[in-house]
């Protein structure tokens, strides 16, 4: 099937809206996150942290998916996007919209993927048995590159696959009440898929086939311009919450950020297991935004391209990523 009546008018939207957004001054900041998706950054957001060091109210809102996360910065909604995953952010880039990379905000193979249904008994050896299954993809995010790499890599031509565009949460339900086959998605969504089927392969074997998996902190070029202090303030405190994390795992950042995650302690820390927070040094360094995430978004937009998801990828994707205001939090 082709993904582009739903996913190219999603993607010219962005473009259009990224248009008609005007510079104004900056005393309050929209910050868009994802409920079910713990990370550090939470505590800080509980402490109230965030508003401390950038002096002004930072308003957040929860979003379902990357590509919603776009769609909200272009409309001038969302002034910083925490945790967008990478295929979102090609799609809308790919489409016009200005956006930029500030950061890598995680990194979790383990924790996206798809699952199929227990009763049909299929694994990685009889993944060709996919063919003719309904599928439920969160379209243009990180679950759909994934699924995508998936079916290329077992043979499984996509158009055999009646795919639907649903939210990880909405998949996870269709999937318990066998209304799809596989579905696939991140967080704590993905945990109760599992409890109604069995991975293809694991986040191990995904890297091993180049299938990379990172979410990013990213904002429209217009906002980083305008705004280096406040994007550099913003960046400092992830960055410290993160380092703080990562210094013991403390019980009080855990409750803080299971309670803003809307997920027991036990299911928190179970996701936090699978994710890794790269240090500042680390997200500088040729292997994330000195030159692996720019070549790494190519190659996403390629397979896009080649999916029929998106009409075209830019040469490079070089200039969506702006790692000066991570440089100046050191």
């Amino acid at each position: 099937m082709s993904f582009k009546s739903k996913f190219l008018p999603l993607a010219t939207g962005f473009a259009l809206l990224a248009g008609g957004q005007s510079a104004m001054a900056q005393d309050e900041l929209n910050v868009a996150y994802f409920l079910e998706w713990p990370m550090p950054f939470q505590a800080a957001k509980v402490s109230g942290a965030y508003d401390e060091a950038l002096g002004m109210k930072v308003n957040w809102t929860s979003f379902d998916t990357g590509t919603a996360m776009s769609a909200a910065m272009a409309s001038g909604d969302i002034d910083i996007s925490v945790s967008q995953g990478v295929p979102p952010f090609v799609v809308a880039t790919s489409a016009g919209q200005d956006l930029q990379i500030l950061d890598v905000a995680v990194s979790y193979s383990e924790n996206d993927n798809c699952v199929v249904r227990s009763e049909l008994e299929i694994d990685k050896d009889s993944a060709g048995e996919l063919a003719g299954k309904k599928v439920a993809v969160p379209l243009g995010t990180a679950a759909h590159y994934g699924f995508l790499a998936q079916m290329a890599h077992f043979g499984v031509a996509v158009d055999s696959l009646t795919v639907v565009d649903m939210a990880p949460a909405d998949g996870q339900a269709a999937l318990a009440q066998g209304a799809v086959d596989m579905a696939c998605g991140w967080g704590g969504a993905l945990n109760r898929m599992k409890e109604s089927g069995n991975i293809l392969i694991t986040g191990a074997e995904k890297e091993e086939l180049g299938i990379l998996v990172f979410d990013v902190t990213s904002a429209p070029s217009s906002f980083v311009a305008e705004n280096p202090d406040v994007v550099s303030k913003f960046l400092t405190v992830t960055a410290q919450a993160n380092a703080d994390w990562a210094n013991g795992n403390p019980a009080d950042m855990l409750a803080a950020i299971a309670k803003d995650a809307g997920m027991s302690e036990e299911d928190a820390a179970g996701s936090l297991a699978t994710f890794e927070f790269p240090s500042v040094g680390d997200q500088l360094s040729g292997k994330w935004l000195s030159g692996g995430a720019q070549a790494y978004m190519k190659g996403v937009a390629d397979v896009f391209v080649e999916a029929g998801s998106i009409d075209a990828a830019k040469e490079s994707y070089a200039e969506n990523v702006n790692s000066d205001p991570l440089a100046d939090t050191q």
